[in-house]
């Protein structure tokens, strides 16, 4: 068993989510905004639509004071004001139901953004290579997931809204109010300019800081996934109190940020209210010496004070659409630095599009046909400046029958079994399956070839039966229940409440080890491989149980290629070779006589009874 690789992998070319105030901490706003606009394109064709509708609605909107300037005069004149009364309703009401129409929409294609933006970053995280998982922190992976996607939909619909409507409706109640009124006009917009400084100095700074808590937040994910992933562990050691103390400075972390986000919101907000009531009372005032002196009549001044009325949440929306901007930019920029992080090629075509119809190169066998295994001259790091775990590694297994490797901890067993499944690939060397080098593979097909048992035999959360048939979405019953009875299952799940139907709790929190063990075992079979890799496989089984599986595994390797890690002398001593590995070297080959007669280590070992656990 290897030591765990390193928490980051400079070989993968992709480094772990940058932190609050790392190198890459400097403004980021222009490609952030380029990755928001990036997931709204998408839908621009709908949000065209909510925006045109609010934008007719808010035009009905200008046309308002023109009718209470209207009834003001017909008023002044005496003449009946029912007519206008009525048109200046219908256009509030008209106007209202467009303007909430337009709303729905935006937030119909907000929610499409965040479900497209999900689906695709879940789509990627599940093929990132495995050193780039392992340099990672799953914590901060979910938080990108769910917050920063969240809060995509808040801003979209905010954003678009304010960059279009608001813009234009602006616009053209400016127009409208310079038509009543150019001196009064020159009075607001003398005042309104302060708000335009105040957002071009606010806005990145609101980014920033929504960039910051984002972070904040995503360490709080990575620390709580840490303590649910050890929580028996937490609870043996006493040590709640230090791991809450670690929890609540992430949360305290984190309500800093957000409070130096909140604070220039508010800076923003505040700002943009004072304005609006200095520019009302200015042309109040202004207004009012104009109407004095006859320059103006009150009709013109009422319909320019209805304009300003409307103006007011327009400069604010402006103002508020900025900030979500920077609020939605900063998580696009989070979501995109995910998205960057290396994947591993799936495509089934991969050999014919890369290396062409080659000698040996693997063809389209079925899964269960037993595949040969080489290591030629193996050598492979972690990463540049790490020890080696392997050292010209050299072995040969030919297809069908069972072997066994065993050796001290670190001697690089569990790497061999890394290097087959291409979580990780060797700095120099082959690995050849079945003849072809294990990079000519497509992954799909290789994957696809072997069963895999790891040491810790993880079992997702859900029913017995979706576990079994994790990687075998459609087995008969007659197959299923064969592979229940030779992993010796049959008993458990006929005494489950709801057999196989049975949830078995968060990581299969429900199962003894020994029972978690042998379903990772059947999960495994059912896949008919051609190739078996079996990590300890046996360890939390009593003696009747592991006696039954050897059983099941001997026979298993009359079909089929078996490899098996193994710490108990009675898994290797029926096996057909055994390789022995020491300090990342195969320090010999042969059976369990010969090994016993020729090899000092493994003799040392097998007399211990514990082969390097």
């Amino acid at each position: 068993m290897t030591a765990a690789p390193p928490v980051e992998s400079p070989r993968t070319g992709a480094a772990a989510p940058p932190r609050e105030g790392g190198p890459q901490d400097p403004d980021r706003s222009w490609p952030g905004q380029r990755a928001l606009l990036r997931h709204l394109r998408p839908q621009r064709r709908r949000m065209a639509a909510g925006v045109l509708l609010g934008l007719i609605g808010s035009v009905m909107g200008l046309a308002q004071p023109l009718a209470a300037k209207r009834v003001v005069d017909d008023m002044g004149r005496g003449a009946p004001a029912a007519g206008p009364v009525i048109v200046l309703s219908l256009l509030v009401v008209a106007g209202a139901v467009l303007a909430g129409l337009g709303h729905y929409v935006l937030q119909w294609s907000a929610e499409n953004v965040v479900c497209n933006a999900r689906r695709r970053l879940t789509d990627r995280l599940l093929r990132l290579r495995v050193p780039v998982v392992e340099s990672a922190e799953p914590g901060d992976l979910i938080s990108r997931v769910t917050s920063d996607t969240t809060l995509l939909r808040q801003s979209a619909p905010q954003a678009v809204s304010a960059a279009v409507t608001g813009t234009l409706v602006t616009a053209a109640t400016v127009v409208m109010m310079g038509l009543l009124d150019a001196v009064l006009l020159g009075v607001t917009l003398a005042v309104t300019a302060f708000v335009g400084v105040v957002a071009a100095v606010v806005a990145p700074r609101i980014g920033r800081a929504t960039r910051h808590t984002q972070e904040a937040v995503g360490c709080i994910g990575a620390a709580l996934e840490r303590v649910l992933g050890a929580f028996r562990t937490i609870k043996a050691s006493s040590a709640e109190r230090r791991e809450a103390e670690a929890l609540r400075g992430a949360a305290e972390r984190a309500r800093r940020t957000g409070l130096r986000a909140a604070a220039w919101e508010a800076v923003s907000a505040t700002a943009s209210a004072v304005v609006v009531q200095v520019c009302f009372l200015v042309v109040l005032g202004v207004g009012g010496a104009r109407v004095t002196s006859g320059a103006t009549d009150v009709s013109t001044l009422v319909a320019f004070l209805l304009y300003l009325f409307a103006l007011a949440p327009r400069i604010g929306q402006l103002v508020e659409g900025v900030g979500q901007f920077q609020v939605g930019s900063a998580a696009a920029v989070r979501i995109a630095e995910a998205e960057r992080l290396e994947t591993e090629q799936l495509e089934t075509e991969q050999l014919e599009t890369e290396q062409g119809e080659q000698p040996g190169a693997p063809g389209d066998e079925g899964a269960g046909s037993p595949l040969g295994v080489t290591f030629d001259r193996v050598s492979f790091a972690y990463r540049p400046g790490l020890p080696r775990v392997h050292h010209e590694v050299s072995f040969t297994v030919p297809a069908r029958g069972l072997t066994a490797f065993v050796g001290p901890s670190g001697a690089g067993k569990t790497t061999v079994f890394s290097l087959i499944e291409r979580f990780y690939e060797q700095d120099a060397g082959r690995v050849l399956l079945d003849g072809a080098d294990v990079r000519q593979w497509p992954l799909t097909r290789l994957r696809a070839s072997i069963g895999y048992v790891e040491q810790d035999v993880p079992v997702l959360a859900g029913t017995l039966r979706a576990n079994l048939t994790l990687g075998t979405p459609d087995p008969g019953p007659e197959e299923l229940a064969r592979v229940l009875r030779m992993a010796r299952l049959d008993v458990l799940a006929a005494r489950l409440p709801e057999g196989l139907d049975t949830d078995v709790g968060h990581r299969g929190s429900r199962l003894s080890g020994g029972e978690r063990q042998r379903v990772a075992i059947a999960r495994a079979l059912l896949r008919r491989p051609g190739l078996l890799l079996l990590d300890e496989a046996t360890s939390q089984l009593d003696a009747a149980n592991e006696a039954a599986l050897r059983d099941t595994i001997t026979e298993t390797a009359r079909r089929t290629t078996v490899l098996v890690i193994a710490h108990r002398l009675s898994t290797v001593t029926t096996a057909d070779r055994i390789v022995v590995m020491e300090a990342g070297r195969v320090r010999a080959v042969g059976t369990h006589g010969e090994l016993m007669t020729c090899d000092a280590l493994y003799r040392d070992l097998a007399r211990t009874q514990l082969l390097g656990r």
